[in-house]
């Protein structure tokens, strides 16, 4: 399978890209920065040079071609309101039309699980990050592609188990970034699963095994 990335430097994005390489898969992966391109080749990855605010569609429909699957893991981590609008928001809406453009089909978003840091502090930045992320949601559920959104809850650095629990519906907890990266491989190579949101946190059922359950 031939995966293109978008945010391939990040958290999930990079542990994501060592399990497709790691199994065969061409993976191409975006990145903003020139600094980021020693990151994403280290897993395996072709790094490529890409800017979600600046870039067009038709420049983005222009890498993505040739390629079989879209995973989007990018994100403005909290670098600002309008930031978060741009990439998390409008850069996802541009990514999705560049994906129809260019016939990839399959189009994996990252987005976010809807009671995540509820019990906290609410900060204005926060907010808008969750509304915006909604709105991604939606924009992607209305086109034509075979989209799958994965909403984790809190990420975790520490290694990953292997097992999780998935579901349309789930109560809000933590995830390993690992366990979030081995469940995206998975689903990725199980067509059947496509055109449904799936809530993720850490739990006892085996990746592979979770999967499997989502498209019985």
């Amino acid at each position: 399978m031939k995966v293109f990335q978008i945010g391939a430097a990040g958290g999930v994005g990079r542990r994501l890209a060592e399990v497709l390489t790691a199994r065969g898969d061409e993976v191409t992966g975006m990145h903003r920065g020139p600094a980021q391109a020693g990151t994403v080749r280290a897993t395996g990855a072709a790094p490529v040079t890409g800017d979600l605010v600046e870039d067009s569609v038709e420049t983005l429909a222009e890498r993505l071609a040739g390629h079989d699957a879209v995973v989007f893991s990018a994100g403005a981590h909290g670098t600002g309101m309008d930031k978060t609008t741009l990439i998390d928001g409008e850069g996802l809406q541009k990514a999705a039309d560049a994906a129809q453009r260019a016939s990839v089909r399959r189009f994996v978003l990252v987005s976010v699980f809807p009671d995540a840091l509820r019990d906290g502090a609410r900060s204005e930045g926060f907010e808008h990050y969750i509304k915006v992320k909604k709105t991604a949601d939606v924009y992607l559920t209305r086109t034509g592609l075979n989209w799958l959104i994965v909403r984790p809850g809190t990420l975790l650095d520490t290694p990953g188990t292997g097992h999780v629990t998935a579901g349309p519906a789930i109560e809000y907890g933590d995830v390993h970034r690992d366990d979030v990266a081995a469940f995206i491989d998975a689903a990725l190579h199980e067509p059947a699963l496509n055109r449904v949101i799936v809530e993720l946190t850490s739990g006892e059922t085996p990746v592979a095994d979770a999967v499997a359950a989502l498209t019985a």
